[in-house]
């Protein structure tokens, strides 16, 4: 897999290569580059794709500053330079951090999609979400926390990873994205830096900052979402200047898991015309 070693330490990343539009595509907590395997199977032809793995638990490879939240944010702005990628479409889901670097280094992008993300004061969403938070904070509390997100039945429950999907993912994808932190004392540290670093105000600000960002925007968002307000898709594609915002069914939040050529089809559509 390569790699690249910007300031906070060492990044993975995937690259389909190829001289077609060129995609970002920018995951949450707890996942990593796997999150888009089918989406990538889908546009790979015609789409130059990059699968960044952010340092937000699933990453290998411990960082040399302590990630927070705004760190990964420049992070992602610091893979947009190294690689020197330009006319870029990067695409956020759950927390993947698009939204801040379009409002703050917008340079490199040419649009901008925003796939079932936290947005406004929904940070952290849900109970996963506030669990998760929980666990950071508590001395000890994230070795506890996988254990449980990783036992097989309790796979499928709303209070876990069954929230955020319809279909199962399979066990094989989701151990590979909670090992680092099953096994490595370096990743916990790390997540329970980012995971005590988060700003309550962070999203309010991004958000002001989308009010700014001028070029084709998509929204999109899950009706069966169980982790974002549903509303909260409208309000995010209302104050984008050129936003515009496609509602997709028979999913909850993880929609590159449960819709994916439903989703392929629509990024390939913005692509081209947004």
């Amino acid at each position: 897999m390569p790699e690249i070693t910007p300031s906070a330490g060492t990044v993975e990343y995937e690259d389909t290569g190829g001289g077609g539009p060129v995609v970002v595509l920018l995951h949450g907590l707890v996942h990593d580059a796997s999150v888009w395997r089918k989406a990538v199977a889908e546009l790979r032809t015609d789409h130059r794709l990059l699968t960044p793995t952010l340092p937000c638990g699933s990453h290998r490879r411990p960082m040399t500053r302590p990630p927070t939240p705004d760190l990964v944010n420049e992070l992602v702005a610091e893979f947009l330079k190294r690689l020197d990628l330009r006319d870029v479409t990067p695409v956020e889901s759950d927390c993947g951090r698009a939204r801040t670097v379009a409002a703050r280094h917008p340079e490199r992008l040419a649009r901008l999609v925003l796939i079932s993300c936290e947005a406004f004061d929904d940070y952290p969403p849900g109970l996963p979400g506030k669990m998760i938070s929980v666990a950071c904070r508590v001395s000890g509390g994230i070795p506890p926390m996988v254990r449980t997100l990783g036992l097989e039945p309790l796979r499928r429950l709303p209070v876990g990873l069954g929230a955020l999907t319809k279909r199962p993912v399979p066990d094989e994808i989701v151990d590979r994205r909670l090992r680092p932190l099953r096994t490595d004392p370096a990743i916990r540290r790390d997540f329970r830096h980012h995971g005590t670093h988060v700003r309550r105000t962070e999203l309010l600000e991004a958000a002001q900052g989308l009010r700014h960002f001028d070029r084709p925007a998509l929204v999109v968002r899950a009706t069966e979402d169980r982790m974002m307000p549903r509303e909260h898709g409208r309000r995010l594609a209302e104050l984008l200047p050129r936003g515009r915002l496609v509602e997709i069914g028979d999913t909850r939040t993880l929609i590159a898991e449960d819709r994916p050529e439903r989703l392929a089809s629509l990024l390939r559509w913005f692509v081209a015309e947004g």
